[in-house]
């Protein structure tokens, strides 16, 4: 931004051109001309007394008076008089006293002291107006000083008036006195305004505000509260002006502030100067407007609000013209926009391929993909080829039903570093009490075991603008989900192996019953939390009027989906993952002993013996569970996992009930984990 023009030297050197001839002004010698005198307050009243050639008190009564109206008259133009001088106040600028001398008539002098204030005032807001007209100061007070401005010359009109009068000898003290009361008031609470302005060194909006809290505060005088509202409404109309661009092109010129050393982001509100508080009730308004404009002219679609007459945001007077105005871009502004994200770049598309790859919802992609990279994901995250698995990933979606979605593209892949708990203590804006101390003292062993299986996981390309409802800490939250379901996929696919080894063993009846409960995990989830959340989302979209709707149902549903999937209990995830890692040791030790049970296979039968070979394999089959079940070391490895697995969810049931007394959706997944009602 271009600095604002210095004031020009002469306008400081020559304090007759801005009426501040009656303070005193320090000219450096080097700014001096060759032979030029400097001006002080001090030579004034020197050269003023010297013209004098007596005090006043040594003049009649009557004479007094006419000299002192004189004096008078030229300390409300702000100029000292033979025997009225100026005095400056130290250490405030602009601020000055009147004093007469002290050997006037005791009468006269009363009279005379009562204008002085009056004169103050006016020397106070004239130098206000001189110091606010300087390009430094901004808009605003541009606008201010130049509706004082045009008060000041109402009130020269009536200085000149009384010289008039004077001059027709029409005039006295008591008249003077008299014909200022009109314009007293007025220019006392104008006197204030500017001195609480100088003190605060306001500018802008908190210009506007210290304006509508001084009209308030004159509540009692109709005519100085109505001086004061329209000072207001003069003030206001540049930023108005400002206004007007902001939410009918999205033009940037006032209190929204762009950050761009972020890469599109949404322009927030950085409250350089304030809000004016007649905008405190419709800035997010203000500020969404201008945004969803701002957005399209990022995009190249450049919109504009159409104007009318009525549509100009002119005031903010007591109609609330100017609300309207706003409402109505807002309208205009959300519904453009929304438009273009749904019709040009498929926000609800790309909504559904997000749950199509990060919610598990293209099983048989997921599926082929774990076969094809079994071994890969089963080595430790350091040792993992990232480009391996990323080609790997793209052969699972040319040779699934996914080739058909168009945004399978956008679908990359990464490895992690940490696991799902740790990943977790290192988000700071997840509504959790997560904590490594508590998570340290949870006793979970996963650094010891991680591999490629708990560490995987997708990543989405979301393009602009699309990255304004999809941002990147929503791409976290559904990597986050993306992550749990993953592996609990993976422990449930074990689980499924191990129970198709054992399920011959129904007959002796030593099946882990219990353990393979937690199968039903991932399914619950995807069944009972994610489904159903999001077709609410989806009816909820539909219904959506603006962008930033749009991005609050998004982000509810996401929250909603990490709490339901325990991401946000701390406690009970811990508990979970326990239970994870008993269900895959479990199906990894079935998996090594049944096959590890050795019986003697059936000799070979030609075709024509096929039913003598039947009875023989059913026989091998026989003989095979009774050796299994009469093995020591299984039936244990079995009981002992039952057991452990008994053991956590026992401690489970405790955390459950009282969790799910403040979160009702837990009681249908805890149904699903321990297993009441199942047989119901």
């Amino acid at each position: 931004m271009d600095p604002a023009p210095a004031t020009p030297r002469w306008n400081l050197e020559r304090p007759y051109l801005t009426g501040r001839f009656h303070q005193e002004t320090k000219v450096s010698s080097a700014a001096q001309a060759p032979g030029c005198k400097s001006f002080s307050l001090d030579s004034l009243s020197r050269d003023a007394g010297a013209g004098a050639g007596s005090v006043l008190g040594s003049y009649a009564v009557s004479m007094q008076e006419l000299l002192v109206i004189d004096d008078l008259l030229s300390a409300l133009a702000g100029v000292e008089g033979r025997y009225i001088s100026i005095k400056r106040v130290r250490e405030k600028d602009g601020y000055v006293v009147f004093q007469i001398d002290s050997s006037m008539d005791l009468a006269l002098q009363e009279l005379t002291r009562r204008i002085f204030p009056f004169c103050e005032d006016f020397v106070l807001v004239s130098q206000f107006v001189e110091s606010r007209s300087h390009s430094k100061n901004g808009l605003v007070n541009h606008a201010l000083a130049a509706a004082l401005r045009a008060f000041l010359l109402d009130y020269q009109a009536m200085v000149a008036q009384l010289e008039h009068q004077f001059r027709l000898g029409r005039l006295s003290v008591q008249g003077l006195w008299f014909f200022c009361q009109r314009m007293m008031s007025s220019l006392n609470a104008l006197a204030v305004l500017v001195e609480k302005a100088i003190s605060n060194n306001t500018s802008g909006s908190a210009t506007l505000n210290l304006l509508q809290s001084q009209a308030k505060a004159m509540a009692g005088d109709s005519a100085v509260r109505s001086l004061l509202e329209k000072r207001a409404e003069c003030a206001s109309a540049a930023y108005l002006r400002m206004l007007e661009r902001w939410v009918y092109e999205g033009v940037i010129e006032f209190f929204i502030a762009e950050n761009k050393s972020l890469q599109k982001v949404l322009i927030d509100r950085k409250g350089k100067d304030g809000i004016p508080t007649f905008l405190n009730n419709v800035a997010a308004t203000i500020l969404t407007t201008g945004k969803y404009l701002n957005v399209m002219r990022e995009c190249g679609h450049n919109v504009q609000v159409s104007l009318s007459e009525n549509s100009k945001v002119t005031s903010f007077g007591s109609n609330h013209q100017y609300l309207e105005c706003i409402k109505s871009a807002y309208d205009f502004a959300s519904g453009e926009l929304l438009t273009l994200m749904k019709d040009k770049y498929d926000l609800i598309g790309k909504l559904r391929s997000l749950k199509r790859y990060l919610l598990l919802d293209q099983g048989d992609f997921l599926v082929h993909f774990m076969d094809i990279a079994r071994e890969e994901l089963t080595k430790k995250p350091e040792d993992i080829s990232v480009e391996k698995l990323q080609s790997l990933v793209d052969i699972a979606l040319r040779s699934t039903a996914a080739a058909s979605d168009p945004s399978h593209e956008e679908l990359t892949c990464c490895v992690e570093r940490s696991s799902l708990l740790k990943k977790l203590t290192t988000l700071k804006d997840l509504d959790c009490a997560y904590s490594s101390d508590k998570l340290a003292s949870a006793d979970v062993d996963q650094p010891m075991t991680l591999t490629g299986l708990e560490t995987f996981c997708l990543v989405y390309k979301i393009q602009w603008p699309l990255s304004l409802v999809i941002s990147r800490k929503a791409l976290t939250k559904y990597q986050l989900i993306f992550r749990l379901l993953f592996h609990c996929k993976h422990v449930s696919r074990q689980l499924c192996t191990a129970w198709q080894i054992q399920q011959g063993f129904r007959s002796v009846k030593i099946l882990g019953t219990p353990i393979l409960r937690s199968s039903i995990l991932c399914r619950s989830m995807l069944k009972f939390v994610l489904e159903p959340n999001w077709h609410l989302m989806h009816d909820r979209l539909e219904t959506a009027r603006s962008i930033d709707e749009v991005i609050q149902i998004h982000d509810f549903f996401l929250q909603k989906c990490l709490k339901e999937c325990l991401l946000l209990l701390p406690e009970l995830l811990v508990k979970v993952e326990k239970l994870k890692a008993l269900c895959l040791q479990y199906a990894t030790s079935i998996q090594l002993l049944i096959p590890s049970i050795d019986v003697a296979n059936p000799e070979k039968t030609p075709k024509s013996g096929l039913s003598r070979s039947r009875i023989k394999r059913s026989q091998h089959r026989d003989q095979q569970l009774k050796l299994a079940s009469e093995n020591v070391v299984m039936s244990e490895s079995i009981l002992k996992f039952e057991t452990e697995f008994n053991s956590e969810l026992l401690s489970l049931v405790p955390t459950l009930s009282k969790s799910s007394q403040a979160e009702p959706y837990l009681t249908h997944l805890a149904q699903c984990i321990l297993g009441v009602g199942i047989d119901q």
